[in-house]
């Protein structure tokens, strides 16, 4: 009889969320109470046996989030025009390792819950696991029943312009500070010579290097990258500080070393550029500025609530790649 009403407890709990239809911290406190402690031991495992890991499980969540809301809809495999295939992807990784969360946490409470919110949590613990900021998640997010690969066609590239980049963040409700704040997670992982190769040889129409690039670090780049040669060769995206969580990628876009292309725009704009040296204090009468990561927290808990599928708009997959 206790075990009736318990479950029938936990139903009226989960329709209620539903109705309300709101992200909240700890949405699965009564009906998956342990979903948040498992997908974070799936993290840990995946980290410890893969450092690179963490970034990739960061960008799965951006990636996510910026086609079609945060609703998991990334993760589909429904053939070759998908969405996780679309160009705007590519390089994009991770998931494996919510395919396994989500195993364990069907195993612990089945049909409760969503891929979307295994991915935000997942970014989360990496990012933690990186020596980032800790931070709470609002869950309760659905998943997508949507998945093409023609609906990322307007996906951030590395190659738009500064101007171009705060049209698709402002699209998406991002401020030109949440641009900085998002572009910074580069402040961890690695980027291909495949991203790289137009910065380095085709710059401009007859062909050159990007002036932006400081000359010791083109000399390396192109070390790393040569011309014609493999394009799958990796390389940080943070010289210096590729494997820590931390400010040191800002000051490598103020002094010309940054890696990537579209991280470099962010030097070439008057209000991204003001944005980045306020958190070093050249603006600012406290000795070091804003905090960069309480407010890289508020950004990206801002990103994990684009377009975001609640109550009866979605429903948590039981497999993450089928709907």
């Amino acid at each position: 009889m206790a075990l009736v009403l318990a479950m029938a407890l936990a139903m009226v709990l989960a329709v209620a969320q539903e109705v309300e239809g709101q992200l909240m911290v700890g949405f699965y406190g009564e009906t998956c109470p342990q979903a948040e402690p498992i997908v974070r031991n799936v993290v840990r495992e995946a980290i410890l046996s893969d450092t690179n890991m963490a970034p990739v499980l960061l960008r799965l969540h951006f990636h996510d989030c910026f086609v079609e809301g945060c609703d998991g809809s990334i993760l589909i495999e429904n053939g070759p025009s998908g969405e996780r295939h679309a160009f705007g992807h590519q390089g994009v990784g991770g998931f494996e390792v919510i395919e396994k969360a989500k195993a364990e946490l069907e195993a612990a409470c089945q049909g409760v819950v969503s891929c979307a919110d295994i991915v935000a949590l997942a970014a989360r613990d990496a990012i933690a696991m990186a020596g980032g900021p800790t931070y709470e998640v609002p869950t309760g997010r659905r998943d997508g029943v949507v998945s093409n690969m023609s609906l990322a066609d307007d996906m951030p590239d590395v190659s738009n312009s500064i101007q171009q980049l705060k049209v698709k963040f402002m699209r998406k409700g991002l401020t030109e500070k949440d641009l900085v704040l998002l572009s910074a997670a580069h402040t961890i992982g690695t980027t291909a010579c495949f991203f790289l190769t137009k910065r380095l040889y085709n710059f401009f129409p007859g062909g050159g290097s990007d002036p932006a690039i400081n000359p010791t670090l083109l000399v390396e780049l192109k070390q790393k990258c040569p011309q014609n040669g493999d394009v799958n060769v990796r390389l940080p995206t943070d010289q210096g500080s590729g494997q820590a969580f931390d400010l040191h990628i800002l000051q490598n876009i103020r002094n010309g070393f940054a890696v990537l292309e579209s991280d470099a725009k962010l030097n070439e704009d008057a209000v991204t550029r003001g944005i980045m040296d306020n958190y070093f204090g050249f603006f600012s009468n406290l000795p070091f500025g804003p905090s960069f990561e309480a407010d890289f927290v508020e950004a990206i808990l801002k990103m994990g609530q684009i377009g975001v599928k609640t109550g009866f708009q979605g429903a948590p997959r039981r497999v993450c790649a089928s709907f």
